[in-house]
């Protein structure tokens, strides 16, 4: 029964973030604040992890292959196809669920427990909508560039790491990295991200609006907020992937 009044808790309080802002101006600044905060000060983590998951895929995978039957190219072909299909859109916003979740649910929260969130609402503001939804959209805006900086340095670090140990060719990596290419396999990656940022956001907005007590709370609110957001992503993947490519 908990888990249905948390969502009926969840669903409501969306209602209050996705409501109409008062003011545009002042959540306009907010959002840029927020891209800067959520997104940006993850690029260097992001960007690390790509370049050597990327490599690790093509050695992988080039070990894995061992019949002359087949070609080399398959190893590029492979390692762009588990970039752009899952590592990137997925693993990027797990990544970004431990690092960004966690920073929002103990930043509302720590305002929740030192009454600042009463404070907005004494005034007439709606907390809810001016401390959740210009992180909503930052993170819908950004993650996607995120994701797209993500499969270019992937497969950076996949030819790199072929051609240092001499797996495969420079050639034979190039030709599989463009080997029956499609757009729409970003368009898929880019619709993941999209939805994967509403639910990290929203899902860690929630538990840090509604933590109680104090800084023990608000790092227990902040672990919720990480563990749900990663569920709700990994079964997201699963609805998504049935829909856009089954």
């Amino acid at each position: 029964m908990k888990i249905l009044t948390d969502l009926g808790r969840y669903l409501l309080l969306m209602r209050l973030v996705l409501s109409k802002p008062d003011k545009k101006s002042i959540y306009r600044r907010q959002i840029i604040l927020e891209i800067d905060h959520l997104g940006l000060d993850s690029l260097w983590i992001v960007a690390i992890i790509s370049v050597f998951i990327g490599a690790v895929i093509t050695i992988q995978t080039a070990f894995n292959i061992d019949s002359p039957l087949v070609p080399l190219y398959t190893v590029g072909f492979a390692t762009r196809q588990s970039i752009i299909l899952e590592f990137s859109p997925t693993m990027v916003s797990l990544i970004l669920a431990g690092k960004v979740g966690s920073r929002i649910a103990s930043e509302i929260g720590t305002m929740r427990v030192t009454e600042q969130i009463d404070a907005l609402e004494i005034m007439g503001i709606n907390s809810a909508s001016y401390l959740i939804l210009p992180k909503v959209i930052a993170s819908m805006l950004i993650n996607p560039i995120l994701v797209v900086i993500s499969m270019f340095l992937g497969i950076f670090g996949g030819w790199l790491s072929g051609v240092l140990t001499g797996l495969v060719s420079s050639s034979d990596l190039i030709y599989g990295f463009q080997y029956e290419f499609s757009p729409y396999d970003v368009f898929y990656a880019l619709v993941k991200t999209i939805v994967f940022a509403y639910l990290i956001t929203s899902i860690s907005g929630f538990h840090g609006y509604h933590t109680k007590g104090g800084a023990l709370e608000v790092g227990q609110a902040s672990t919720r907020a990480v563990v749900h957001s990663s569920i709700a992503i990994i079964v997201f993947n699963l609805i998504l992937t049935q829909l856009l490519l089954i």
